[in-house]
């Protein structure tokens, strides 16, 4: 470690690292309350936040936001370990619930900022310690005061500059990322509107049909979990989380042929449609996947099967520009869940050609595809560089090289 520099736990240099608290929710009034949704890349939003009835459980002061203080998400599989600064005040009286850590620094030890980057430098770790073990998706207190170092310089002046170095690169970097992020967008964009005008200029020789009257459904669900006889198998079981291609070969977690023989969960051939009905994956519009294989499904999706005459990417492609284009099968559920209402996907009307035309479509379709494709793994590739660098930096700033 560079001459003038520290190591200490991160309890040692804290005045304070403790969970939020379990909140008394009410609609207006009362003070905001931030969950670990408010956290992402490294800001504070307000957009998912609450209120909590301060007559009905006191905050103490120690709990209530201040400039400076870090926050650290500390439950949640894809939330845990992300890290935000304040630094400045709350607009109001803030607090945090109990999945969120509050970590405050020891006044006059840091400069506020400094403080800040410390604990980004941390931030896969923090993950890391919190997944680690058998899927572990909570991270304690203690866990997170004695287990993890950070190095940092006794010099306020030093913490100062090398703030001003990593705030004017961060600025450089957030604005190429933001232009990555809309060139990302715009390719997809790109695509959807093709894909559009495939399907409103048909042309000749079509008629359209209702969703129903061209194919049958079926329904999934979820073998019990405290059944080790049913996991671990060679079946693959389709989620929402695996609802992220148009061609699904595989799927996250397996079950056994005695799950499917047991339980609510239902095999469907390859050739089939799965459609997402029910999650937070539907924010980004329909999610339809073809099964290359036999595959078994959960209650949020259903299985489409079409007739021998449809092409299954075919219909895969018409359906979603007509669920897209149409505001009444995207709905929001009980606590603002995003659902596809069943009985509204079966009267979505679909345009109908001969095999011919639809494998001419198909293959237009498919060419286009892959030009987003093309173009969207070149801009993600821009972010990882981008995501590279930022961390690279952050290691020649706490390594003392800057």
């Amino acid at each position: 470690m560079k001459a003038g520099w520290q190591t200490k736990k991160l309890g040692e240099v804290c005045s304070f690292l403790n969970r939020g608290i379990s909140p008394k929710y009410l609609e207006d009034g009362g003070i905001c309350v931030l969950n670990q949704k408010c956290i992402r890349d490294h800001r504070v939003s307000y957009e998912p936040s609450r209120r909590h009835d301060v007559q009905a459980k006191k905050v103490g002061s120690d709990r209530l936001i201040h400039a400076g203080d870090v926050l650290v998400n500390s439950t949640g599989t894809g939330t845990l370990g992300r890290v935000a600064q304040f630094r400045e005040n709350p607009p109001e009286p803030t607090t945090v619930d109990s999945h969120v850590t509050i970590v405050r620094p020891m006044p006059g030890k840091f400069y506020p900022q400094f403080f800040g980057y410390m604990l980004v430098v941390i931030e896969d770790a923090i993950k890391e310690a919190g997944e680690g073990c058998g899927g572990q998706t909570e991270l304690a207190r203690i866990v997170l005061a004695e287990k993890f170092s950070v190095h940092y310089p006794e010099s306020l002046p030093e913490q100062k500059r090398i703030v001003g170095i990593l705030d004017e690169a961060f600025d450089g970097i957030a604005a190429a990322k933001a232009n990555a992020e809309k060139n990302l967008q715009n390719a997809r964009a790109l695509f959807e509107s093709h894909l559009q005008s495939v399907f409103n200029q048909c042309g000749e020789g079509w008629r359209e049909k209702r969703l129903d009257e061209i194919c049958t459904f079926s329904s999934g669900g979820t073998p019990s979990k405290s059944n080790s006889g049913y996991w671990n198998g060679e079946i693959p079981w389709v989620s929402g989380r695996d609802m992220k291609s148009t061609q699904l070969f595989d799927s996250l977690l397996h079950i056994s042929r005695l799950a499917v023989d047991e339980s609510s969960t239902r095999m469907a051939p390859a050739g089939t449609l799965l459609i997402l009905v029910r999650g937070m994956g539907l924010a980004h519009g329909a999610q339809i996947a073809e099964l290359m294989v036999p595959c078994a499904f959960n209650q949020d999706i259903r299985a489409i099967h079409p007739e021998p005459d449809l092409i299954p990417r075919y219909l895969l492609f018409a359906l979603r520009d007509r669920i897209n284009s149409s505001g009444d099968v995207l709905s929001s559920a009980a606590h603002g869940t995003l659902k596809i209402d069943s009985d509204e996907l079966k009267k979505v009307m679909i345009p109908v050609f001969s095999r011919g035309h639809q494998q001419r479509v198909v293959a237009m379709i498919n060419s286009l595809s892959e030009e987003t494709q093309r173009l969207e793994s070149i801009y993600q590739r821009k972010l990882a560089a981008i995501d590279a660098l930022k961390k690279s930096l952050l290691h020649q700033a706490f390594s003392g090289e800057l």
